[in-house]
């Protein structure tokens, strides 16, 4: 037969206290409305700002473009074949980056600038924002006559 000690039970309980993790994580969630021709509608996604990445349930990636006032547009960056209306989507809080360095010249990425030529990983510590806005410096002329 086996005993049981009550201060054997009062350890466990105390450990199993201090281990209780009590934050709290608020994500933004969304609910697929349509999906085809590589766009997906989103319900939901209220806090999704343009450029960020989202996350469907089967893994997919997309980057939130349209904004609209009870849907979202987003690109997806997969195949999506397995993403269905109804399936669940969640905000990363990550606006779109692509990493940058002299090794990726010459190499074969995805869109979310992955290897896929099969020569390995490529190390940078460098990015940039894939939506950011690059002005060209602007050469104005006047004529005064």
């Amino acid at each position: 037969m086996v005993t049981i000690r009550a201060d054997e039970i009062s350890n466990i309980i105390h450990e199993s206290i201090e281990q209780y993790n009590t934050e709290v994580k608020i994500v933004n969630t969304g609910t697929v409305l349509q999906v085809g021709d590589g766009i997906a509608r989103i319900y939901g996604l209220d806090e999704v700002v343009v450029g960020e990445l989202v996350e469907f349930e089967e893994g997919t990636i997309g980057i939130a473009l349209n904004l609209e006032s009870n849907n979202v547009g987003v690109v997806l960056m997969g195949d999506g074949l397995m993403i269905q209306e109804g399936s669940y989507v969640k905000a990363t809080g990550r606006i779109a980056q692509i990493p940058v360095s002299e090794s990726y010249l010459g190499r074969v990425i995805n869109a979310l600038a992955n290897p896929i030529d099969g020569r390995g990983e490529i190390s940078t510590s460098e990015s940039l924002f894939v939506l950011f806005r690059y002005s060209r410096p602007r050469s104005t002329e006047f004529s005064f006559g």
